[in-house]
C-alpha cells in the first residue's frame, strides 16, 4: 500500500525511539484520530501532585533550654556546665542535641536531649509519619550495640507516643545503667539518653529511678516544644 511521505517519515522516526517513549507513535492513525480518542490522557501529560497534611511544628526550640535548671540539678548533680553543651549539628533548624554530665563524689550522670524535626513532603510523606518511622529506628538503635539485657517498653502519657529502652553496659570495668526514652510529639522526635554509674565503692544507680527521671525529662521537653511553638519566638 502506498503511504504518503509525511506518514512514512513519522513511522521511521518512531522506529528509532526507545520502547518506553513510543506509546504516542502509531502507523495506523492520523493526528486527527488521536485527538478524537475519547479524551484519554496522553502519555507524559501532567498529573495532580500528591498532597500531605501540613506539619504542626516548623522549627525547634533551643535544645539546651528544653529542660529547666531545676531538672538539670536533679538529674545531673554538679554538672560541668549547667547550661549544657550543644553538640555539633549540620542544621540546628531540624536537628539539635545538648549534653549535661557531671560527677558528684563518685556518682556519675550523663544526660543528652536530642530533637529531630520532620517537614511534610509530598514525595516522602507527612511530618508525623516520617517522625514516627524515625522514632522507631531510634528505639531500635538504643537496644543494640555493646549494651546488654535491653528491655523495651511503651511509655504512656508522654507526647503522642513514646518508647523506653533500659539496658546495661560495662565501660572500663564500671557498670553503667542506660535509659533511653524516645518520644514523638507530632512531627518532632525527642530522644532522651540518661546514663549513670557508681565509681570506686559507690553503688551502681537504680535503673528504675533513672528511668523515672528520664521519662520526666522527656515529658518536660515535649512541653518546651509546644511552648516555643505558641510563643512564636
Amino acid at each position: 500500500m502506498h503511504r504518503s511521505a509525511p506518514r512514512l517519515a513519522r513511522i521511521l522516526a518512531c522506529a528509532t525511539v526507545p520502547m518506553v517513549l513510543v506509546a504516542g507513535c502509531s502507523s495506523g492513525s492520523d493526528d486527527k484520530d488521536e485527538k478524537n480518542a475519547g479524551g484519554s490522557a496522553r502519555p507524559g501529560s501532567p498529573s495532580a501532585s500528591p498532597t500531605v497534611a501540613a506539619a504542626k511544628f516548623s522549627k525547634l526550640p533551643d535544645v539546651c533550654t528544653a529542660l529547666s535548671g531545676k531538672t538539670v540539678d536533679k538529674l545531673v548533680p554538679k554538672a560541668q556546665n549547667k547550661k549544657g553543651k550543644a553538640l555539633p549539628s549540620a542544621d540546628t533548624n531540624t536537628s539539635a542535641s545538648c549534653l549535661w554530665s557531671g560527677l558528684d563524689g563518685f556518682k556519675y550522670r550523663s544526660l543528652t536531649v536530642s530533637l529531630k524535626l520532620f517537614h511534610s513532603d509530598p514525595g516522602l510523606g507527612s511530618g508525623d509519619r516520617r517522625a514516627g518511622e524515625y522514632a522507631a529506628q531510634q528505639a531500635s538503635r538504643a537496644a543494640t550495640g555493646k549494651v546488654t539485657d535491653p528491655k523495651t517498653e511503651k511509655a504512656a502519657g508522654i507526647g503522642d507516643e513514646a518508647t523506653s529502652v533500659s539496658s546495661k553496659e560495662k565501660k572500663d570495668g564500671d557498670e553503667f545503667r542506660n535509659q533511653t526514652v524516645v518520644t514523638r510529639t507530632a512531627n518532632v522526635v525527642i530522644t532522651v539518653q540518661y546514663d549513670g554509674a557508681g565509681y570506686e565503692k559507690e553503688k551502681t544507680p537504680d535503673a528504675a529511678a533513672l528511668l523515672k527521671d528520664a521519662k520526666s525529662a522527656a515529658k518536660e521537653a515535649v512541653g518546651a516544644i509546644a511552648k516555643d511553638s505558641q510563643s512564636g519566638t
